[in-house]
């Protein structure tokens, strides 16, 4: 039987893997995004693209520095199985539940994009811009959490025999 720390350390490890490609994610938008926010004229759309992203990868970045210093390097002494299945549980759950936001973010997207398009509207290049930013952000942020959750879920399917 495997022992649960090194079980516990490899779900750490494919977390901390997963929050290296956050932050990858957040510097590349925070790179990009802040070199052609600085040379975009407020008046178009672009510049409301890329101050949204700057915004995204600020947030994006803050997530993945709290996630890495809540990283475990060693597992807590007396880990019981049970522990180590409800901890891997939470953590899908987590990746489920932000599958769910992701979505509304790049349906939020098509929203304001549409809300660009009527007559009249007041400022549609800041609403297509905005609208732009989430379908770039959450269509990332939905595949990321979705893989991330089917490689946690696969680890824990795998621990399951060691319930028996």
């Amino acid at each position: 039987m495997p022992e649960i720390a090194s079980l516990f350390l490899a779900s750490e490890l494919l977390i901390g893997r997963g929050l290296a490609v956050l932050a990858a994610w957040a510097l590349l938008n925070l790179v990009v995004s802040g070199y052609f926010v600085a040379r975009t004229d407020r008046r178009h759309e672009p510049y409301y693209f890329h101050g949204m992203n700057v915004s995204w990868g600020l947030v994006n970045a803050g997530l993945a520095c709290w996630g890495v210093l809540h990283l475990h390097f060693t597992a807590p002494a007396g880990l019981q199985l049970g522990e180590l299945i409800q901890n891997q549980l939470l953590n899908e759950n987590l990746f489920v539940f932000n599958t769910g936001l992701d979505a509304a973010y790049v349906m939020t997207g098509f929203y304001l994009w549409a809300l660009a398009q009527v007559p009249g509207q007041a400022r549609p290049a800041r609403l297509r811009g905005f609208g732009r930013s989430l379908w770039l952000q959450g269509g990332f942020l939905l595949v990321f959490d979705a893989v991330m959750w089917g490689l946690l879920h696969g680890q824990g399917q795998s621990w399951l025999g060691l319930l028996a």
